[in-house]
């Protein structure tokens, strides 16, 4: 029976407002029904199969990428940047994801490491974990029976050589060949493998046919000897330096007998060439090439590329467009290519800047870490993200990026577990004392409360936003 107060307040109620309100059944449903009702903070996963990288911050539900298994359905290309700026987390989640993916089977990783402390590349730690000795390319050691990579190996086709050739050169001089040097190196290169058959032609060979060719090179053209000697005499100088120069000892070489390609991780030490220098980017094109002729096969396997300071590549015309005929080749052969890059402007804004929009519309995937707001304002114009994610890039803690995947952009919290903590953190191993290990509940803290005011911010802003759901 109803209480006669309550009877005598909803008809003075009624009375005065012309309607009582309706008393509501509670309703029972499934999460997956009631995320409808939260479009902003509960958009799609990409699915439950691949490698887990943590939770999305605004729903918590775990988050799954993997290239290969959203190739053609999700992914147009499986290829991925990784952004942002130094001390946010993308080592970790380089390492992290490269350890998980090699759980299944099927897959293969090679990593150019381009940094380190000393003396040793960053994933040391993890190739000795793995039982995996890295690739050291190191100038002061290849003399003494270091490691060599040969850039005129039998395993490169004849036109993955002079192609290789053209680059170093071009890298070296910072500009393309003319034609007359370009026909001076070509016939260089075609004596050289037509005439030693005994043993693998190296760079000195090419050199030395550059400043004494041979006259029926010369009567081919109809032209004077003396002008093709002139003609190679700049593409010589540029390969002596791999020779007798400040990089002798690691191309001049036949390549080292013993390097395991089969290995499931396969790590480049290239720690201890100069970042700034010439050298870097010449390098990386030796290695990539190198690779594609020799570590790509046809066996099914599904093979990760993830180069580090990859604006050496992105930022040289010449290096870049031997990397896209590598990641265009990649989709059919089973290739996904990680680049990781600190600041966008770093390459958009380059020599290269053609040949880095081409590479960027192939990374289909694209994961921001925190940059400042001008940078991130940048990088959301090239990259096309919608407005509430740009906004949100410089509020991001250490751990959290912004995620697009096609279109599908997504704020998510990259976990590590303990497990993985000591070979992830590396230098936290060499500077973290007690005192820091007892602050770690309180920094924790922190980032679960500037999470909470970024989703905050974020389902503010998001009803106004000019982007759509993903």
């Amino acid at each position: 029976m109803r209480d006669p107060l309550t009877a005598i307040t909803e008809a003075f109620t009624s009375f005065l407002f012309g309607k009582v309100e309706t008393t509501r059944l509670p309703v029972r449903t499934s999460t997956g029904q009631a995320q409808a009702v939260y479009l902003p903070t509960a958009a799609p996963g990409l699915g439950d199969s691949g490698v887990i990288i943590g939770r999305e911050v605004y729903s918590g539900k775990g988050y799954i990428y993997d290239p290969f298994q959203l190739y053609g359905q999700q992914l147009p290309a499986p290829h991925w940047l990784v952004l942002g700026e130094s001390g946010n987390g993308k080592s970790a989640l380089e390492k992290t994801y490269v350890l998980r993916q090699l759980r299944f089977r099927d897959r293969q990783v090679v990593v150019l490491d381009a940094q380190g402390e000393d003396g040793v590349g960053e994933w040391n730690l993890i190739a000795e974990e793995l039982g995996i000795t890295p690739i050291r390319l190191d100038p002061s050691a290849a003399l003494d029976h270091g490691i060599r990579l040969n850039p005129l190996d039998p395993a490169i086709t004849t036109t993955g050589q002079l192609a290789l050739l053209r680059t170093i050169i071009e890298v070296a001089m910072g500009h393309g060949l003319d034609e007359r040097s370009g026909f001076a190196l070509k016939v260089a290169h075609a004596y050289v493998n037509e005439t030693i058959v005994e043993r693998q032609p190296v760079l000195s060979d090419i050199v030395e046919q550059l400043r004494h060719p041979e006259p029926e090179s010369a009567e081919a053209m109809n032209v004077a000897i003396d002008d093709v000697r002139a003609w190679g005499l700049d593409v010589a100088l540029v390969l002596d330096r791999l020779v007798d120069g400040d990089l002798r000892g690691m191309f001049d070489g036949p390549t080292t007998v013993g390097i395991d390609l089969d290995a499931p991780l396969i790590v480049f030490d290239l720690s201890h060439i100069d970042r700034n220098s010439i050298a870097m980017p010449i390098l990386m094109a030796i290695v990539g090439v190198w690779l594609e002729h020799t570590w790509i096969r046809p066996d099914r396997k599904k093979r990760i590329f993830l180069v580090e300071e990859a604006w050496h590549i992105i930022n040289s015309p010449f290096v870049a467009q031997l990397f896209q005929r590598l990641l265009k080749f990649g989709r059919r052969l089973g290739l996904s290519f990680v680049a990781v890059v600190h600041h966008l402007s770093d390459v958009v804004d380059g020599a290269a800047a053609k040949e880095a929009a081409a590479i960027l519309k192939m990374a289909s995937t694209r994961t921001i870490y925190a940059q400042k707001a001008d940078e991130a304002r940048a990088t959301g114009r090239v990259l096309g993200l919608p407005r509430w994610a740009v906004e949100i890039i410089p509020t991001l803690t250490p751990g959290i990026a912004v995620w697009d995947v096609n279109g599908n952009v997504q704020v998510v919290k990259h976990l590590v577990t303990e497990t993985e903590r000591p070979l992830v953190f590396t230098d936290r191993a060499m500077t973290e004392s007690s005192r820091d290990i007892a602050a770690d509940d309180a920094l924790r803290a922190a980032e679960r409360e500037a999470e909470e005011r970024a989703a905050a911010f974020v389902e503010q802003h998001l009803g106004d936003s000019e982007s759509t759901v993903a």
